[in-house]
């Protein structure tokens, strides 16, 4: 089973950008969509972007679509989160994960069997 290690986050302007990275080892990277989720105190786990096993599809929330982008190295191992125009409502520990899932693009959180520790991302007005 795959592990998962996250990297990145921190503290920004509203305005301002971030990078996550989430690093794998453990198993076949590329047999695993990996997507990205946050979540805020005291609220639920929220989808924010799924990219596939090849890279060739990506899939985004509503509310970071055309801000963030997910991108992956194949080669690297390494799936990362671009933030870009982040607002105090991108505020959460961002959780970066891992599915086996191929016939769709996995956007919830039971699709995906491993999770990486968090990171925290925070964003000031």
């Amino acid at each position: 089973q795959v592990q998962l290690v996250q990297s990145g986050g921190g503290s920004v302007q509203a305005g301002g950008s971030l990078r996550l990275s989430c690093a794998a080892s453990g198993g076949t990277f590329d047999d695993y969509a990996i997507g990205w989720f946050r979540q805020a105190a005291g609220k639920g786990r929220q989808f924010v972007a799924t990219i596939t096993q090849s890279g060739g599809s990506q899939h985004y929330a509503d509310s970071v679509k055309g801000r963030f982008i997910i991108s992956r190295d194949n080669a690297k191992n390494t799936v990362w989160l671009q933030m870009r125009d982040l607002q105090p409502q991108d505020t959460a520990v961002y959780y970066c994960a891992a599915s086996v899932l191929q016939s769709t693009v996995p956007t919830v959180g039971a699709d995906f069997r491993s999770w990486g520790p968090g990171t925290q991302v925070i964003v000031s007005s």
